[in-house]
């Protein structure tokens, strides 16, 4: 009566301990697969479902633009599977473990394994996947910044035409070279000038003259500045025709003229020299030389004691002289300097540089020199 119960009993010890054995075998086998780096390439139960994306999965879309980023995201996605690896690991530990246990039913089991290499296979999947994005936006890479470069050159383009056209407007209608404030001659008159008052005497064997200047009109002789005494009214003058820049040193007889035309109503920048051991003189507009000249006054000396004039000359015509106003200048000037000497080359160039209104000569400087405005003349900024 009992001896089928117990034969029953004893043969499904035998069963319970040949699946044991199985299992176990199966556990010992995925375990070296892992430990040796190896993965499934068979999936038993396909499945087409998708993982939400994690936090990690979101940072790294955001991350994959830079190249610094995209290490970080190699190395980031590395330790997100590797944990996962360890932590399915566990996973089938346990599951080995509870199936070792005697008089368990191998069904739920089971079906808990195939749980877990089917989650494993889908973690490789999404892996592979990540991975695939990553090597091909390193491919399109180079594509996508030739791309960006050249919208950035396109602005810069952009920009420079933009910056070009803001130049030349403020050449036509602003204050160059950094300068704060310009004396408007509005109109030609022999009323409208101004007096200069030097702050050292104008006792000269060599000198450098500089200024700005935007007219509205020239006639055959504009006067810029002029320098005069009671016996000579022409001893330095600086003036303009329709055709030529003339710089005049001890009378007409000694003067250079350079063949160069000064644009209406744009900022030019003027300078000339002089020097009597050679009687060296040369005329710049813009900082080029645009003239020169040798034996002109030689050995001479500007005396001191004159009338230093800017706008007007007094000339010789009468009884203690007087004014044409065919002779003065419309328009307005800035950055009048002169100097007891001759400048260089360089220095000339920098006279008309970006900040010239903050160089200043020593015998006459522009914002420290008393000038003393006459008629309409008037300071503007």
């Amino acid at each position: 009566m009992y001896l089928p119960g117990v034969l029953l009993c004893a043969l499904w010890s035998a069963v319970l301990a040949e699946n044991s054995d199985d299992y176990e075998l199966m556990y010992v086998n995925l375990d070296n697969e892992i430990d040796n780096g190896l993965h499934p390439t068979e999936d038993p139960t396909p499945c087409d479902c998708r993982r939400e994306h994690s936090e990690w999965d979101k940072l790294f879309i955001m991350l994959e633009n830079s190249q610094m980023r995209e290490g970080m995201l190699l190395q980031a996605t590395d330790d997100v599977l590797r944990g996962e690896l360890q932590r399915l690991q566990a996973e089938l530990g346990r599951l080995a473990g509870g199936l070792v246990k005697p008089c368990a039913a191998p069904g739920p089991a089971e079906a808990r394994l195939a749980r877990a290499l089917e989650q494993l296979l889908q973690e490789s999947r999404d892996a592979s996947l990540r991975l695939a994005r990553l090597e091909d936006a390193e491919t399109r890479r180079p594509e996508a910044a030739g791309r960006g470069l050249g919208a950035v050159l396109e602005e810069l383009r952009r920009t420079r035409a933009d910056l070009s056209a803001v130049q030349s407007w403020a050449a036509r209608h602003w204050l160059p070279a950094g300068c704060e404030t310009a004396i408007l001659f509005p109109m030609r008159s022999r009323k409208i000038f101004g007096s200069v008052h030097p702050v050292r005497p104008m006792k000269l064997e060599s000198f450098s003259t500089c200024i700005w200047v935007k007219a509205t009109d020239i006639l055959n002789k504009t006067i810029l500045f002029s320098y005069g005494t009671k016996r000579n009214p022409y001893e330095m003058q600086l003036y303009l025709s329709s055709q030529a820049l003339v710089l005049v040193v001890g009378g007409e007889e000694s003067k250079l003229a350079a063949d160069t035309m000064v644009s209406l109503g744009r900022w030019t920048h003027l300078c000339a020299t002089w020097s009597s051991k050679l009687g060296s003189m040369s005329l710049w507009v813009n900082g080029d030389l645009v003239a020169t000249a040798v034996q002109m006054a030689t050995s001479h000396t500007v005396p001191e004691g004159g009338i230093l004039q800017i706008g007007q000359e007094k000339n010789g015509c009468c009884v203690g002289g007087g004014f044409d106003e065919t002779l003065a200048f419309s328009g307005r000037i800035t950055g009048f300097n002169i100097w007891d000497r001759v400048l260089s080359k360089e220095e000339i160039r920098e006279s008309g540089g970006e900040e010239s209104c903050h160089i200043r000569g020593n015998v006459v400087g522009w914002g420290v020199t008393e000038i003393q405005l006459h008629g309409g003349a008037q300071y503007v900024s």
